[in-house]
């Protein structure tokens, strides 16, 4: 059985559409930056809180300070590379277009959508982006309630943490 107090969001844009996979644990390969990125994802963090890259972006100033805690870029190709080979558990949310974009973008963001019918553009914001990711949440404790995901073999450990 693993663990899944940290259970988390990454979203990587491929030749399609954004795809968002969930994972379980440390699914990052890549050393030592997959470690530090994993760190940052959950230090600090409620057990079970939803902590999409765009706002480990934000609380890295907006990725001015990326290149001091790794190469994120190549991380999350490592995972899509993991996930398409079958080496650890990951599932499609299927969010649909706004709570998607809303996922992708840092916690301060706003998504403006043109609403057709009433000939007006509508404001989504961090209001709905917490809303999205709630619901996210929801559905991941329902998910792993059922079934375990399995993070892969061979993963080394978190970042040993000072008290």
């Amino acid at each position: 059985m693993h663990d899944h107090s940290d259970l988390r969001a990454d979203t990587q844009r491929e030749t399609g559409p954004t795809r968002t996979f969930v994972s379980g644990e440390d699914p990052f390969r890549r050393q030592p930056d997959g470690v530090r990125i994993h760190d940052l994802l959950t230090r600090g963090r409620q057990p079970g809180e939803i902590i999409p890259l765009a706002t480990l972006t934000d609380e890295l100033g907006g990725a001015a300070d990326w290149p001091a805690v790794g190469d994120w870029e190549c991380v999350t190709t490592d995972l899509v590379q993991l996930v398409h080979s079958g080496d650890c558990d990951a599932l499609s949310l299927g969010l649909p277009e706004i709570a998607r974009a809303l996922v992708c973008t840092g916690p301060h963001s706003h998504v403006r959508a043109f609403d057709a019918a009433a000939d007006e553009f509508i404001d989504y914001g961090p209001e709905e982006r917490a809303a999205a990711l709630a619901e996210v949440g929801a559905f991941l404790a329902g998910l792993v309630a059922e079934q375990d995901l399995w993070p892969g073999d061979g993963l080394l450990a978190p970042l040993a943490r000072r008290p």
